[in-house]
């Protein structure tokens, strides 16, 4: 009886440390997504980069799915799903946005500075591998977590997109790189909204029910 209680409490101080180690670590990558974010926006905006201001949105997106995953962490699995669901919404939403974006530049037809593309999608190259790196050991460990893992790497992948996107603008001094970079990353977005959303709509009904 005796060692059934200690076994428990052992379990239940554990879950308890875990979440706290979580906690600190969703913490850390929210405050790197939003610096980044008003850092990377603002350099889209004066360099007139469709990818780059896609890449910021992201990355405010996932300052704001960081929040929703910190309320979520101590409560139940329903909730939890919950949390996921609204990720994968929020992160479709993104998606729509850059669509929008894209309809834009090609209106207006003006190549972006290569040069800041450069600079700032560098930054943010390291912010997000910086993120990924503190978020891998908790990548499978529940489907709020897995999302949240899921939309960090696609950050890194975007970030791989804007250099691309930076270097053809340079060397063929036309907008369409930028845009066709913000495309691909729009549909990445799209695909990544759907896989959280295929795994965590299931469970929410299973928890519901």
């Amino acid at each position: 009886m005796s060692d059934d209680c200690c076994s428990s409490k052992g379990k239940e101080l554990e879950s308890l440390a875990r979440q706290s180690e979580q906690r600190r670590v969703l913490v850390i990558v929210l405050l790197i997504n939003a610096i980044m974010f008003v850092a990377e926006f603002g350099a889209g905006v004066i360099a007139g980069s469709t990818a780059l201001m896609a890449d910021a949105s992201d990355m405010l997106g996932d300052a704001l799915v960081y929040g929703v995953s910190i309320y979520a962490l101590s409560r139940s699995d329903r909730w939890k799903a919950g949390a996921a669901a609204f990720k994968g919404f929020f992160i479709l939403l993104l998606a729509l946005g850059i669509v929008v974006n894209i309809i834009i530049k090609v209106n207006s037809g003006v190549p972006p500075s290569s040069a800041l593309m450069l600079i700032f999608g560098g930054a943010a190259l390291v912010a997000n591998l910086t993120c990924l790196a503190l978020l891998w050991r908790f990548k499978t460990q529940d489907v709020n977590m897995a999302s949240t893992f899921e939309c960090s790497r696609n950050d890194v992948i975007s970030n791989v997109g804007v250099l691309v996107a930076a270097f053809a603008v340079s060397a063929f001094a036309s907008p369409w790189p930028d845009i066709l970079i913000g495309a691909l990353m729009a549909v990445i977005i799209f695909r990544s909204s759907l896989r959280v959303l295929t795994d965590a709509i299931p469970q929410l009904r299973t928890e519901r029910a």
